[in-house]
C-alpha cells in the first residue's frame, strides 16, 4: 500500500486518557484538536515527512480506510500541523 501526490497515509496513535471532573475520557470522548499519528506511506510529492515519523494533524481530516484489517487514515498533507 502506498500514497501518491499529496496524500500520506497515517496509523493513528493512542492519545493519553484525559480527567475531566473524576470522569475518564477516551480517544473517543476526549476534545483533542489534533491527533497523533505514524507515517505508514508518504506520497511522492511530498517533501517534508517521510514514513515512521509522528505527526499530528487535524481530527476531521482525510477518511479511514481498511487494508489487511488495520485501519488507517488517509490524509492531505495540508492536515499535519506538527512533525516531532
Amino acid at each position: 500500500m502506498r500514497a501518491v501526490n499529496y496524500y500520506l497515509i497515517v496509523k493513528k496513535l493512542k492519545q493519553d486518557i484525559v480527567k475531566l471532573g473524576g470522569l475518564e475520557l477516551d480517544d473517543r470522548l476526549a476534545e483533542h484538536r489534533y491527533l497523533k499519528a505514524e507515517v505508514i506511506s508518504a506520497g511522492d510529492k511530498v517533501d517534508f515527512v517521510k514514513e515512521g515519523e509522528v505527526v499530528y494533524y487535524d481530527r476531521h481530516a482525510g477518511h479511514e480506510i481498511t487494508y489487511e484489517e488495520n485501519v488507517y487514515q488517509v490524509i492531505k498533507v495540508g492536515d499535519i500541523v506538527i512533525v516531532e
